[in-house]
């Protein structure tokens, strides 16, 4: 199944608080359960003013259905085609 990072232009994201994360979590999680197992959450970093989400689904139309549902930006989706490490680096 395809995974993807999320860009979200959130202005102070950085500066949120935990109850505000965790009721941002909620949400997502509410949404999630809704649309069912076919699209998940993998984990999300929180910078100064966006969040980086990494998800996974069948494709970016489940992406942008879940940032609709919970009134979420999607700014930037893309699809992630590789991975690499330090170990990558050890050939």
């Amino acid at each position: 199944m395809p995974k993807f990072v999320i860009e979200r232009n959130l202005p102070g994201a950085g500066k949120l608080s935990h109850d505000d994360l965790t009721a941002i979590s909620q949400k997502s999680c509410d949404v999630l359960r809704i649309m069912g197992p076919e699209i998940q959450w993998v984990q999300s970093y929180v910078t100064g003013d966006k969040l980086y989400c990494i998800y996974i689904a069948p494709n970016e139309d489940y992406i942008r259905e879940h940032a609709a549902k919970g009134g979420f930006p999607a700014n930037t989706i893309a699809q992630i085609k590789n991975t690499i490490d330090p170990t990558t680096a050890e050939a």
